[in-house]
């Protein structure tokens, strides 16, 4: 399970650094790719070995140890100077020729079995001090600390708290508490109560590092006090033999969360949906859709009064001119693409505004990224919105505001009012013959009445009542119908922009940060 789970993370590794890649820090993706390599080549290399190696400073007592546990003479102690100045191994078991090349170890020593786990394939190493005066010496012990399975850092009572140690050498090996030992070397010096003393604070100290899993233990290599314990914990890793896994999940763990940090969280989507409104918003200023939303109003209150107004009087609003007709959009939307509308430009408020909203959006959706991404998006979204303008305009072309649909009850109203202006003008024609007979002083016939009125009357009256008052309702049902128009127009006027805004700004930067989003996840698998 180990292993595959390994193989997981190396994979998820592989696949954020080639997302980052040209987007990530250069350094960062420098690391991940040495991580790899060591990776790739660790788990090439023998797999019944444990490379464990000794690090420490000047007069920690580092050597000492070395002997005690090789059970033999082999490293020259120091105590006010650095007298490693290569490393040296110790190994327990055939086969770690090709390991120790790797690691560039050429001093070595093949022990007998050891003679309190007889383990086989234990790799000990001694490295040259950190802290050594030599340049090249530290750069040999840094690049085996970086190899190396299992760090075992020995430190002296006096110089424990160091903080070049920790700050240096600890903290970067924050995440591998499971792969790392500290040693407080040199306990016979100490009263117990000064011992006990110093291993609580040194506990804090590596904990505060990162370290919190690391074992800490108390030895004198003078003595021997503690060197028992070091040695089964050595030889159970050993046996084990899951140092070299562990320490390799350690780094790629430790890579990759430096990876997922340097990509930033995800945008909230509540944030990106609200950045999205913001910019529809500011996109239907700047393509005049409140002007077009009143002309498809004013436009439907026109022709409801033309249809069913009252016919005498109704000529008078074909006066004035459609809304609609003025903007240019009574045209059908076959070939929105040959259409242009008669809107005004944009003034320069609202054309500012727009732009603002653009360059927000990308701010938004790009809020923690790295700056390479950053301005990748706003540089493809400057290229994307280059002909905003014209394309907010053909959107608004192309949308269908109903210009010339005419709902069922203008007909049936228009037809009643036919109706009614018939009544009224066969009652002008009746009292017009009677009129003309009294003028001749010729014989009438007898006129019906209705409750002592006349019919010609009632109907010339009727007439005129029951138009003006069909008119009067209609026009009401007409206003009513006109802004239900209007807002089934603003709905689709919203949505011909909102299609503009993802086309020209919107897709554009998903685009860009969708390595980001896969950068981001790989990493977090991997560092998972």
């Amino acid at each position: 399970m180990a292993r595959l789970d390994l193989a997981d993370r190396v994979s998820a590794l592989e696949t954020a650094v080639s997302a980052g890649e040209g987007r990530l820090p250069a350094a960062l993706l420098d690391d991940a790719r040495a991580v790899l390599d060591r990776t790739a080549t660790r788990s090439a290399l023998s797999a019944e070995h444990t490379v464990v190696a000794l690090a420490g400073s000047t007069g920690s007592g580092k050597s000492s140890l070395f002997n005690a546990i090789a059970r033999e003479p082999l490293a020259r102690p120091g105590i006010t100077r650095p007298t490693t100045s290569r490393p040296l191994a110790v190994v327990w078991g055939p086969g770690a020729d090709p390991l120790l090349s790797w690691l560039e170890v050429g001093d070595r020593h093949h022990a007998a079995d050891r003679a309190a786990v007889a383990t086989q394939g234990l790799v000990l190493l001694d490295l040259p001090d950190h802290d050594s005066v030599e340049t090249e010496h530290r750069a040999i012990a840094e690049r085996l600390v970086e190899r190396v399975d299992l760090l075992v850092w020995v430190v002296d009572p006096q110089k424990y708290a160091d903080a070049a140690l920790h700050e240096r050498y600890l903290r970067p090996l924050a995440g591998h508490g499971d792969v790392v030992v500290v040693v407080l070397n040199q306990i016979d010096r100490l009263t117990p109560e000064e011992a006990t003393a110093c291993l609580a604070d040194l506990r804090r100290l590596v904990a505060e590092d990162g370290l919190a899993a690391a074992r800490v233990l108390g030895v004198s290599a003078t003595t021997g006090q503690g060197v028992d314990e070091l040695d089964a914990l050595l030889d159970q890793a050993a046996v084990r033999r899951e140092a070299a896994v562990a320490r390799l999940v350690a780094d790629v763990r430790g890579v990759a969360t430096r990876i997922a940090d340097a990509c930033g969280d995800k945008v909230p989507d509540r944030s990106q949906k609200a950045a999205r409104e913001r910019l529809v918003d500011a996109l239907e200023a700047a393509a005049g859709v409140p002007t077009v939303v009143d002309a498809v109003r004013g436009s439907a209150n026109r022709r409801a009064r033309a249809a069913t107004g009252w016919p005498p009087t109704r000529w008078i609003g074909r006066l004035r001119v459609d809304p609609l007709r003025r903007l240019g959009l009574t045209r059908g939307t076959d070939r929105p693409d040959l259409s242009r509308t008669s809107l005004p430009p944009a003034s320069p408020t609202l054309a500012a505004r727009a732009h603002v909203a653009v360059r927000e959006y990308v701010g938004t959706m790009t809020a923690g990224a790295p700056e390479d991404w950053v301005l990748a998006a706003r540089s493809r979204v400057a290229a994307s919105t280059d002909g905003l303008d014209d394309a907010l305009d053909l959107a608004v072309a192309g949308t269908e505001l109903e210009a010339t649909r005419r709902p069922v009850w203008w007909g049936v109203v228009s037809f009643v009012q036919r109706v009614v202006l018939g009544v009224l003008a066969a009652g002008l024609v009746w009292l017009g013959v009677l009129a003309v007979l009294a003028y001749l002083q010729l014989p009438a016939p007898e006129t019906p009445t209705w409750r002592g009125f006349p019919w010609p009357t009632l109907m010339v009256v009727g007439g005129v009542v029951v138009g003006l008052v069909v008119a009067l309702v209609s026009r009401l049902a007409g206003a009513l119908g006109a802004r239900r128009r209007a807002a089934r127009a603003r709905r689709r006027l919203r949505e011909s922009v909102g299609r503009v805004a993802d086309g020209q700004v919107r897709l554009p930067v998903a685009e860009e940060l969708s390595a980001l989003t896969t950068c981001r996840v790989a990493a977090h698998i991997a560092a998972g």
